[in-house]
């Protein structure tokens, strides 16, 4: 009797055994196929919790499924966040791979680039060679610039670098902004100061031997030999005084007095003021608004003064056709284009146009375009030559 009992309880032990392995073996096959799931971030699977074997195991693994599956939205979520935050930042952005690849880029960076998508590097190529090397070679911890060309004119961007690792990869975050303002409001700094200089040395200089030159022809002793002379100094000094003068409006742009006025009523008053030059050239000027009724916060005597200036110079470029257009942009900024068929500005010229006593034209001032940009300045906007070819020239005002 103890014999069989013996046998009975061997056989048992052996059973449970047999059993504790089978359920061992399942049990490790589970995890395997839960961490091999975790790792593929796949997550649509579920273990049964109806069974009596293995029921509480299950439940186990379908809880730190369950904990892997909320972390992962929950991070789903705060990429979304991030990635929104980032869009409206002023700063373009983007994550370059190793093989060039674009891993991320915001809103910014395709603005400014001037590209509706972002998937390689060696899509700015196509904007501008000088720019796809500096996203190519730029380097963690470096600083570079680039200028090119988009639908706004010329740009130049500022850009660093910083590396970090992803997984396995090392990328490079890039930032970039847009620093031609900066640039163009230094250069034109500089040539105020310089012409603050000039001036003074120059009226200094002249303005006594004007007003002394002018003294001596009042002897009546001096010979019209002398007189002559002293004519010609006296004229030629007050010539220079005038024309000194004159350039003396590029450092004296009073503050813009601004206020709100339909803009539709200032460029008809711009069309009626050229009227005169406009016909005489047998050119037309006509004014289209795209938005209804838009009204500009702003000095309305600079502003007319800018759309005269503009106007003029396309009478003086041959132009039979100036169209001025206004329209609101999705951003709620004011774009103003004055668009023309003349005679396109050369490419060299080009870079000029904006600069102090730069011009084409033989009785050229050159200080039209250089004090409307800066009038826009003061408005807190821009001026640009936005395109000038066989098609046509759009010079573009954005007030922002």
């Amino acid at each position: 009797m103890g014999y069989i009992i013996l046998i009975i309880v061997a056989t048992a032990a052996v059973t449970a055994a047999i059993t504790a392995l089978v359920i061992s073996g399942k049990m490790r096959r589970k995890v395997t196929y839960m961490l091999d799931a975790l790792e593929d971030k796949e997550l649509n699977f579920r273990f049964d919790e109806s069974r009596f074997i293995g029921r509480n195991f299950n439940k186990t693994l379908n809880r730190l499924r369950n904990i892997f599956d909320n972390e992962r939205k929950e991070i789903i979520e705060q990429e979304k966040y991030f990635g929104l935050m980032l869009d409206h930042v002023n700063t373009g952005i983007a994550v370059i791979e190793p093989d060039g690849r674009v891993a991320y880029c915001n809103n910014t960076a395709l603005s400014l680039l001037g590209i509706a998508t972002f998937g390689h590097i060696r899509q700015l190529r196509t904007v501008s060679e000088p720019l796809y090397k500096v996203f190519h070679t730029i380097t963690d911890g470096s600083e570079e610039r680039a200028s090119f060309y988009n639908e706004s004119g010329k740009m130049t961007i500022s850009l660093t670098a910083s590396e970090a690792t992803i997984g396995k990869e090392t990328v490079r975050i890039i930032a970039f902004n847009d620093i031609s303002n900066e640039i163009a409001e230094n250069e034109q700094q500089s040539w105020s100061k310089l012409i603050r200089v000039l001036t003074h040395e120059i009226m200094n200089t002249v303005t006594p031997i004007a007003s002394l030159s002018e003294t001596l022809l009042k002897f009546e002793e001096v010979s019209d030999e002398v007189r002559n002379g002293l004519s010609s100094i006296s004229q030629s000094s007050r010539g220079l005084i005038k024309f000194v003068d004159t350039y003396r409006n590029l450092t004296r742009i009073a503050p813009p007095v601004k206020k709100a006025f339909y803009l539709k009523e200032v460029a008809e008053r711009v069309i009626n003021l050229t009227r005169e030059q406009t016909v005489i050239s047998g050119a037309t000027c006509t004014y289209t608004e795209k938005s209804d009724d838009i009204i500009l916060y702003a000095d309305e005597g600079q502003i007319t003064q800018i759309l005269i200036n503009l106007v003029k110079n396309a009478v003086q470029a041959e132009a039979r056709k100036i169209e001025i257009t206004a329209e609101i942009n999705p951003s709620e900024q004011v774009i103003i284009n004055v668009c023309n068929d003349g005679a396109p500005i050369s490419k060299e010229s080009r870079e000029e146009i904006f600069v102090p006593f730069f011009t084409t034209k033989q009785e050229g001032t050159g200080i039209g375009l250089s004090l409307s940009r800066q009038i826009m300045r003061l408005h807190n906007g821009t001026l640009t030559l936005t395109r000038s070819d066989a098609t046509g020239t759009v010079f573009t005002l954005i007030f922002r």
